[in-house]
């Protein structure tokens, strides 16, 4: 299944080099205390010890819980000064995925892949999300955290002129990235077989009514 976000849909008010925007690091909290613990209680549910975890358009703060103990915890970011301040990180790259939206990573190299409130950001995020589908292992999730809270000028159109439900589903990810995840759940699947989707496991966590974010976290495919 082919689908590509409209162009008008993708479009910024700053359409600037993103490297110059993100030159200078950002030390601070874009959530507060609240929203910052619901996305790690999601995280210390979903995400098994000894994983290995891409934090992908990561910062300084990676929200995984402190005592988890996990693999290799890649880092993909635009600012390596905020990666280098991030203690979570084994290995940090910087890459910008709106120039470039191949991950450069390699194939079925992680069992979780992470976007704590920055897919807003994406200008191509169905390429990006087919390039996650790739880095993932068969079986793998993909957590995406989203909050209303964003870089006016940096977010794309579709993320600030839409009625908040009418670019998503279940009040969660657009359907451009939920028919990437359905096409990672099929692909161990003999060639010719028919995809198909346990909707069982596809399922929005609900934002928690004593966060002031909003924060809705997005679950994958999980194991089978």
């Amino acid at each position: 299944m082919s689908f590509d976000l409209p162009p008008d849909m993708v479009r910024r008010v700053d359409e600037s080099d993103d490297a110059l925007f993100y030159a200078a690091p950002r030390f601070v909290a874009h959530i507060d205390d609240a929203t910052r613990e619901a996305i790690t209680e999601v995280y210390r549910s979903e995400i098994a010890a000894g994983a290995d975890v891409l934090d992908l358009m990561s910062s300084w703060i990676s929200h995984l819980p402190e005592e988890a103990g996990y693999g290799r915890v890649a880092g993909q970011g635009m600012n390596l000064a905020e990666l280098e301040r991030n203690p979570r990180l084994t290995e940090r790259v910087v890459h910008d995925l709106n120039a470039a939206p191949e991950i450069p990573f390699e194939n079925d190299a992680f069992d979780v892949v992470l976007n704590a409130v920055s897919v807003q950001y994406l200008t191509q995020p169905v390429a990006v999300f087919r390039s996650v589908a790739r880095v993932l292992r068969p079986g793998g999730k993909v957590l995406i955290a989203i909050s209303h809270r964003l870089f006016p000028t940096k977010a794309i159109y579709a993320w600030q002129a839409l009625p908040k439900r009418a670019c998503t589903v279940g009040g969660g990810v657009p359907r451009a990235l939920r028919s990437v995840w359905r096409h990672r759940d099929a692909r161990p699947l003999a060639a010719g077989g028919r995809p198909s989707v346990d909707r069982a496991r596809d399922r929005t966590l609900r934002p928690r009514s004593d966060v002031h974010g909003p924060v809705a976290v997005e679950r994958g495919p999980g194991p089978r």
